[in-house]
């Protein structure tokens, strides 16, 4: 799978299950650990843990399995680590302290502008 749709299903994975705040670093250019990041908000350890199930259970309808899976049992960090993009999914109170897309500054980011709301 090329990284642009590996990006896309993430971010669609974060997306349903209504995920905050998404961002897409691409941080090639700064290390060798990973060609991307996406960084989302979870209102909760409950929904933090239901966007990290989300994810990987798109991204196996693809063929891809997680290289590991970090900070579950608490849910106010958890990281998703698929190789080319590792997916990090806090809650507020940790993405305003650890700030990563400030510690990443150098990236060129983009804000994931979220999909309308169905009209009622």
């Amino acid at each position: 799978m090329e990284l642009e749709a590996m990006k896309k299903a993430v971010v669609d994975a974060l997306e349903d299950i209504k995920a905050q705040d998404i961002t897409v670093l691409d941080v090639s250019k700064l290390t060798s650990i990973t060609s991307c990041m996406i960084i989302a908000s979870a209102t909760s350890n409950r929904q933090a843990k239901a966007l990290a199930h989300n994810v990987q259970d798109k991204l196996k309808e693809h063929g891809i399995e997680p290289t590991g899976v970090e900070g579950e049992r608490e849910g106010e960090w958890v990281l998703v680590d698929l190789g080319d993009i590792i997916v990090h999914i806090m809650q507020q109170s940790a993405r305003d302290y650890y700030n990563l897309e400030q510690l990443w500054g150098a990236a060129e980011g983009r804000r994931h502008a979220a999909k309308p709301a169905a009209a009622a």
